[in-house]
Formats: C-alpha cells, structure tokens, sequence
C-alpha cells in the first residue's frame, strides 16, 4: 500500500488502529471537538499515546508527546486527524510536533475545518517532516461524522431512532407506547443520547409522554470520566411551531439544557417559557407554518452542535426522512406483533408509485437482549423498474 511515494506497511496500520483505539474513549466526552487519538513509535514501538478528552484541555498530540519524553524525537507521530496549526482553546499541535522532533507524520484524515484544512500538513512538510494521509481514512472519517459535516456543510449529522414491533408499530391506536423494545434496548439508546450533542423531539412526544430525553447512565461505564465528574447531558430541543411548551414539563428539573424552537413571537409566552427553566429560538416558519427544520438544524451547527439524535414520532420522523435531513436511521425491532390499528413509523404520506419510495442501505444489524438493532442511511434506489 502506498500514499503518493510513501510506502505505508502492516505496522503503521497497526499503529493507526491503536491511534484510533485511543480516539473512541473520548467519544461521550469531546463534543464539539472532534474525538482524536495520537501515537508516537520508533521503530514500531510505541513510546507514548494519547487522546483528547475534552474541549479546553490538551490535545491528543501533545498528550502523546509529553508520555514519550525524549523518545519523541526522530519518531513517528500516526494521528487519526490532521493536526491543528492555528490557536484555538490551545495552541497549535503542528508546533508542538515539530518542536518534539518527529521525523515522520502519518494521518488518518484531513481536518474538515477550513481554519485548518490541509494547512497542518503544509506546515509539517515544510520543516522537513515526511507526512502521510489517508492512513484507515474510513473509520477516521466514521469517528467524527458530526463535526466533519458541520465543517463542510454547516449542518449536524442528524440520527433518527424509532422503536417498534415486527410489524412496524411504535404505539397502540390509543397511544400507549411503553415499552415495546426490552430493557436491553432502552440502555443501548442511552448511549446513543450520550455520544450526542443534541436530543430533538416534538411537541406532540412531550405532551403525550413528558419524557426526560437525558442520559441514565451510570458515571463509571463511561471511561473519560473521572471519580465524581457527572455525565455530560446533550441539549434536549423541542419543536414547537405554536408554542405549547408545558411550563411543568420533567425535563425543565433536570441537569441540562433545553431549548425550545417555535416561529410564534409571543413576548408574554417567550418570557413564561424562559422563566420555566428553557431557552427559546424564535426561527423561520416553513411553507406549512411550522418551524423550519433545516433553519433549525443550521441554527444548532452554528451553536456547534454536532450530533442530533431525533427520538419522535412519526410526523417529526417523516417530515425529517422526506426532507432528506436525515443521515442515519437506527431501528430497534422487537420480537412482537401490535395489529393493524396500532401507528406506523413514519408519516410520509401515500406513494403513487414504487419509485417515489424512501431508499435504505443498512448498515448494520445485530441483537440487543431480544430485539434487533438496524442502522441505516438513505441511499439512491438502484431497483430496476422493469423487474
């Protein structure tokens, strides 16, 4: 294998699978940073390892660099993303790189971020380091799916996740809904709430339900933590077009966040609302007089929000998946049937023809206790319609 004129062999994937080994330990913890990890080796063997672990303290680089010591200099720094070269809450890694003295630079992926973007590596090549990228570029890339499209595109990676029967039901005709999946797979959702940066719902779900939409995890299963530091909340967002937030909703007492989106400017309702504990977003309303969706999720990028996951029902869902927001679904499917009568997945509305459907690629299956776990992203139908 080769990148450009440099020769990449077994050992420098093997570093850059530890590298990135080193990354995901800090992926409930660095939000908005991206999750980086960083190892130095001479001769294949390690000298010193890093990770960053939050915004505002060291970054994976020079973590790396202040455990190798002396042993830094003539080393090979493999990083799973392209060191920083400007100021931000610390000072550039590429300094601290060059002033350890590694001789080679090996690097998953290019920073997405314009401040940086193939200017670190510019750096480094320019003081005499060898640099390689492209390293493992896809579980890199795979690492930071929020932060790499917030930088590009200026919007967070958006997770839908719904739970339903075999049949494809998320709630009884009457609306009963707890539980369909099993305690398994409401502990596995807690986990995607707390690699997230953002909980989206709507208001018909918190009405209906008064859900907390924090994370219940115990503080010691998540290993970037210290003794006695608390886990990170994401920040619970309600859409709400007409501005019905309950004044009394659970979420209001709990740790964390909350913003409320609506398109009414009621000064009265803003000012009880705000009084009750939530911050309010006042946003454009779409063609249907609801909030815009999109204007929402560009709103919570400039806040640096990376990753949102959607847990709503099947108007918020739908509207989502039609206006191809969505990036990824992840569906639990329990081992039981609710009838007919019970309420879909999703409200897309009826399809004329089977090439107006909604194409999937999945991604992923496995069983959680006695349900499935599906992930999936949008696709391009690649069906013949003759067939």
């Amino acid at each position: 294998m080769t990148r450009g004129s440099t020769r990449v062999d077994e050992r420098d994937l093997a570093l850059m699978a530890r590298a990135l080994q080193l990354a995901e330990r800090g992926l409930y913890t660095t939000d908005p940073n991206p999750r980086v990890g960083c190892v130095l080796a001479r001769e294949g063997q390690i000298v010193g390892e890093g990770w960053h672990r939050r915004a505002g303290e060291p970054h994976a680089e020079r973590l790396a660099i202040e455990a190798a010591g002396a042993a830094a200099r003539g080393a090979t720094a493999y990083v799973t993303l392209e060191p920083c070269c400007h100021h931000g809450r610390t000072p550039p890694c590429t300094d601290a790189l060059l002033a350890a003295g590694v001789s080679r630079v090996v690097v998953g992926i290019q920073d997405p971020n314009p401040r940086v973007h193939g200017r670190g590596l510019e750096r480094l090549r320019a003081a005499g380091v060898e640099v390689v990228t492209g390293v493992l570029e896809g579980p890199c890339r795979a690492l930071n799916p929020g932060f790499d499209k917030r930088m590009r595109l200026g919007l967070p990676f958006v997770r839908v996740k719904l739970a339903a029967s075999l049949d494809g039901r998320t709630a009884l005709a009457n609306g009963e809904s707890q539980w369909i999946t099993s305690a398994a797979a409401r502990t596995d959702v807690h986990w995607l709430r707390a690699r997230s940066s953002a909980i989206l719902t709507g208001i018909g779900t918190l009405l209906a339900d008064d859900p907390s939409l924090n994370v219940r995890l115990a503080p010691t299963l998540i290993p970037a933590l210290a003794t006695g530091e608390p886990v990170r909340q994401p920040l619970r967002v309600i859409l709400d077009s007409a501005l019905r937030m309950p004044l009394t909703a659970k979420m209001l007492l709990l740790t964390g966040a909350t913003l409320v989106a609506t398109c009414v400017q009621d000064a009265k309702r803003i000012a009880a609302v705000t009084s009750a504990g939530a911050e309010v977003w006042v946003g454009p309303p779409d063609a249907a007089g609801r909030v815009d969706l999109e204007a929402l999720l560009r709103y919570l990028a400039e806040r640096e929000i990376n990753e949102v996951l959607v847990e709503a029902g099947p108007t918020l869902a739908g509207a989502a998946l039609q206006q191809r927001l969505v990036d990824e679904l992840v569906l639990y499917l329990a081992p039981h049937l609710m009838g007919s009568d019970a309420r879909g997945l999703f409200q897309l509305g009826p399809l004329a023809s089977m090439r107006e459907r909604v194409p999937l690629e999945l991604l992923d299956v496995r069983q959680v206790g006695p349900d499935l776990r599906l992930r999936a992203r949008l696709a391009e139908d690649t069906v013949n319609s003759d067939d």
